[in-house]
Formats: structure tokens, sequence, C-alpha cells
């Protein structure tokens, strides 16, 4: 028995006290997932039954020239190019469950266990698709490599699929200066050091750069590179999600009275943006809680804005079976998931490095 017995007193030592096991089981927590949600999935049906390739067929182009009277036309031959979109991305659980073990079992484990194998194959489709989304690896740098082609003419502004300019970091904000206050100079891929800038400040910190400055120049990369500014969404970690709420609470529905959290959605427009929070956005060293306004580029979470047509996803398989082990009396249950994506208008993707200064 766990009450303890007095050590000048004598009685029953608890064997009689059963053991009872609960018959609720105690659910792991999950993460939200956000891939679903901000991906292009028009291409699905194309290939959910058969083939592992999508060809994409790209709209011409045409060269609009001056007309003059009485002088000749010159006509041009229309380019029929295109990209693939690819299945070469796979998973897989399996796990068995013994036949006496089973019986004398008071909860459902196959199926426990069978949620659990689909959230987590759900989540590592999230994880990867947020690393090729935001041209990162997942111990933080740039990712140089390419699914197939790249959808950009000239190869010194990419990286690997991403356009350069759109990796925004210290040295994109002016408000910066070009050196910190240890006079250390800002570097290329340096993290952006962020504060909140509180209700009545008057003038811009030359030490930190706010959240929503972060945010609005993430808008303007896409409004000069001519995206379309519907289906925009913007993916942040929980720092900069709080960071965001202690600049301005007013901004964020969920404070009063909103739908609370559904596939990672916190907000529908901040900037032209649907805000999503994840927790699997990559990140470097100590990640985005990293404290300290000083130049550096080895600790930093990364947010990744985006618009719906910019990359597209597709899955062709998603089995779970069961069958009998042939070596054991026991029950194998095990699941496959096959998946594609390809970055279609890479102007349509901006990333920025950050820490919490």
């Amino acid at each position: 028995m766990a009450i303890a017995l007095a050590s000048s007193k004598s009685g029953f030592d608890g064997n009689f006290s059963p053991i009872i096991y609960s018959k609720q089981a105690q659910i792991a927590l999950r993460k939200a997932s956000v891939a679903a949600a901000i991906t292009n999935s028009n291409y699905f049906g194309d290939i959910a039954n058969q083939g592992d390739v999508v060809r994409i067929q790209k709209e011409p182009d045409v060269t609009v020239n001056t007309l003059e009277r009485k002088t000749a036309i010159s006509v041009e031959d229309l380019d029929d190019s295109e990209f693939t979109l690819t299945i070469d991305q796979a998973n897989y659980f399996a796990f068995k469950m013994d036949d006496i073990e089973d019986q004398f079992a008071n909860v459902d484990f196959v199926s426990l266990a069978a949620d659990r194998a689909a959230y987590k194959m759900a989540d590592a489709m999230d994880v990867d698709l947020l690393l090729y989304m935001s041209g990162h690896l997942a111990n933080g740098e740039y990712s140089t490599a390419a699914a197939g082609t790249a959808q950009h003419p000239t190869a010194g502004e990419i990286n690997g699929e991403f356009l350069k300019v759109n990796q925004l970091d210290a040295t994109d904000f002016g408000s910066l200066g070009s050196a910190d206050a240890a006079s250390t100079a800002y570097a290329t891929n340096d993290s952006i050091p962020l504060a909140v800038r509180l209700p009545g400040a008057t003038a811009l910190s030359t030490a930190t750069v706010s959240p929503l400055s972060v945010v609005a120049r993430m808008a303007r990369q896409m409004d000069t590179a001519n995206v379309d500014s519907r289906g925009r969404y913007i993916v942040v970690d929980s720092i900069f999600m709080e960071m965001m709420k202690d600049e301005d609470s007013r901004l964020l529905n969920a404070d009063f009275g909103g739908a609370g959290l559904q596939n990672g959605l916190v907000m529908n427009n901040l900037h032209g943006f649907r805000v999503h929070v994840s927790n699997n956005l990559p990140s470097k060293g100590n990640g985005a809680g990293h404290a300290g306004a000083l130049a550096q580029n080895a600790h930093y979470g990364v947010i990744l804005a985006g618009q719906e047509d910019a990359v597209a996803s597709a899955e062709q398989i998603n089995k779970v079976e069961n069958y009998r082990d042939p070596d054991s009396f026991a029950d194998i249950v095990r699941g496959m998931h096959l998946y594609g994506r390809k970055i279609l208008r890479p102007q349509g993707l901006v990333t920025a490095r950050y820490n919490a200064a």
C-alpha cells in the first residue's frame, strides 16, 4: 500500500490492495501540421493512381514589339518548355503485436500504435516540406540541392532552387547600419537581431529589427516580384509568434475569441499573410531563442513566407495493411507513404534568419 503505516503499529501490509490499470491510455502530444494548408495540390489527381512523374507545361512567353506603319512585323515561335514533379520521397513504419500480449491487454495497443504511426508519417512529411520550401537543410544551413530543374534561369542567383535575394539576413535591413554595437560588420547570412518595438517608440532601433518590419519586408519582396497577393501565408515558430504578440496583441484574433490553433493557423491577415505557427521550421545552434544583438550566424531560427501556388505537393501511396507474422504468433502492421514536392515559382518564397535579441 502506498500510504505509510506508523512505525509503532502493525496490521495489513497492503497485499490486499490491487493495482488497477486504467483503460484510458495517455495520448502523446502532437505538433500541428501546416504542409497541406500551404502547398498546391492541383497535380495530385494526375498522379494518384499511376506513374511517378507529372510533366507540367509552362505558359509560353510572348514578346510585345512596337508597331510602326508600313513596317513588316516579326513573328516568333512559341516555346513549349516544361518541368517535372516527381514522387521521390518515401517513409514507412512496421510493428507487431504478440497474440498473448494482445489477449491480456486492457487497451487496444494496435489502434493506438497505428494512430501514432500515421501522425508521425504526416509529421515527417511536414518537416521535409518545410525544409525544402525554406531552402534549408536539417542542420540549418542553406541547401544547394535541387529536385529536378530549378525554375529560375540564372544559376548565380539561386541556392539550389531558392532565390538568394529572397533569403533575408541582417544585411537586408538598413536600419541596423553596416556594423553591430561592437563594430563588427554584418555579413551575408548573419542572423537578424529581433526585438519588440513597444507602443510609444518614436524611432527605429539601430541595434535590432522589429518582427513586423521583417514581415513587411517579406511582403515587399513578393510585391516587387509580382507575386499574387491572394493565398499568401507566413509560417513562424513559437518564439517569433510570442514577439508579435508582445508587439501588438490586437493583431491576433485568437486573443479575442478566435477559433484557436487549426493546422497551425492563428491569424487570417497580417500584412496580407495568413499566419501559421509550426515547430518544424529549421534552426541552427541554440535556435531563435539565442539572445544578443551582435553580428553572428551560429544561432538562429528560420521563418518562411510564401504563396500557395509557389510549391506543389502530391501523394501517391498512403497505405496501411496487416498480416500474420510467419515466425511468431503475432500480427504485423505496416504502412507506407510516398509523396513528391516541387518549387514551381521561387519568386513566391521568402525566408528570414533571426534570433530574439
